[in-house]
């Protein structure tokens, strides 16, 4: 081997190294290491082309140099980003978790999915349950939502309106006393009220504190169910339903209503009566009737259903019911309730046998037995109890 060959051929490929963007330096120690490795194949296996292959080695060299600087960088500033051993600082990411499930690149329904699955911590089954759908229906979505989520980057945050639904159903699912998330909620809905100035924000914070508002006479005791029109409304929390009314009433003032404001103002009026015999129902179908043009929601229909029960009749909140789809939850509750308004006992305790067959929670179904109990007791008592219908409780809404 001409041992000169190489040398002589060094300030060229040192050259090109550098004109392909590597630091004399760093181009230098390449090119050494390729005349070492020259020494010692060439003997051997002399190229056919020797510059050619000390550019190509010196530039692999390199290449392999700089990636393991660069690795050995990124170790250091991971050593010095490690947070000090004691207790982790208080931040709170989860409303930012929030925004980043709702990702455009899903629809709002996948969106809630996921987030209810990922961040919220619900289940399956009840994400289909507080979204009306199949189990199995619930599960594919929330699946495509995880490949879809797979392939993009979460650096765009969804809609507010999407975050408002997620808030929305994790409450209700907290409500219920399936999944104890309600105050969660509410902690998460004042964050988004705190930085967002939105009206449907406050409308559902609003709403959610109005619900709260009357949560410890929810249920008796021994755990059943307490209907609103039964419920002690001295230990409806007065301060918490002040606050709802008064941010209610500063976002109606915005002009800019939406579906958790009505609904809001729905639960206001419930608030407002000082007995279930004073509630405003007339002023209720109204706002259901604005929900009705915001939503089209067949549930928005049912509780409307109720509502006209209410003010106008139990013969004309079942016309109302008539047009309605039998498989809605709660539909063969409100039903049985109304045939009882309308003195049919014994197809209301049928109803509500019904209904308790179907409910999907153990308390909702004690307390939907309970009052087949009630009525098939009366029923057969008809004699000495004429008025059959007292003591209905329409379902709590």
């Amino acid at each position: 081997m001409d041992e000169l060959l190489p040398r002589s051929l060094t300030p060229s490929v040192l050259g090109i190294l550098v004109r392909r963007g590597a630091d004399f330096a760093a181009a230098e120690d390449a090119v050494q290491d390729a005349l070492v490795e020259a020494v010692r194949v060439w003997p051997q296996d002399p190229p056919r082309d020797p510059k050619g292959w000390l550019v190509t080695v010196a530039w692999r060299r390199f290449l392999d140099a700089t990636r393991a600087e660069s690795a050995r960088r990124r170790r250091e500033e991971r050593v010095d980003e490690e947070p000090a051993p004691g207790p982790a600082p208080s931040v709170d990411d989860t409303l930012h978790l929030y925004f980043l499930c709702a990702h455009p690149s899903l629809t709002p329904s996948s969106a809630v999915a996921l987030t209810l699955r990922a961040v919220g911590g619900l289940t399956t089954r009840q994400i289909a349950r507080a979204y009306l759908v199949p189990e199995a229906t619930m599960a594919q979505r929330i699946s495509r939502a995880k490949r879809t989520v797979s392939r993009v980057r979460f650096d765009q945050p969804g809609d507010v309106a999407t975050v408002l639904r997620v808030l929305y159903l994790v409450f209700n699912e907290g409500y219920s006393g399936d999944v104890d998330l309600a105050t969660e909620a509410i902690r998460l809905t004042r964050q988004l009220a705190a930085s967002i100035d939105h009206p449907e924000v406050a409308g559902l914070l609003a709403l959610m504190l109005l619900h709260h508002a009357r949560r410890a006479s929810r249920t008796a005791p021994d755990g059943s169910l307490v209907p609103l029109a039964e419920q002690d409304r001295g230990r409806w929390d007065t301060r918490m339903i002040a606050e709802g009314v008064g941010i209610l009433q500063a976002a109606l003032a915005r002009d800019r209503l939406g579906e958790f404001q009505a609904q809001a103002a729905v639960a206001a009026l419930h608030c407002d009566a000082p007995t279930a015999e004073e509630t405003d129902w007339a002023q209720i179908v109204e706002w259901y009737d604005e929900l009705t043009a915001l939503t089209d929601s067949p549930v928005v229909r049912l509780n409307r259903a109720v509502a006209v029960g209410e003010a106008e009749g139990p013969q004309a909140g079942l016309a109302e019911l008539a047009a309605l789809s039998r498989s809605l939850p709660r539909y063969t509750a409100v039903a049985a309730y109304l045939h009882e308004r309308d003195g049919d006992v014994a197809a209301a305790a049928r109803l509500y046998v019904e209904a308790a067959a179907r409910a999907s929670t153990l308390a909702e179904r004690v307390h939907l037995t309970r009052q087949a109990a009630r009525l098939n007791a009366a029923h057969a008592n008809r004699a000495e109890n004429p008025q059959v219908g007292k003591g209905a409780t329409p379902p709590d809404r």
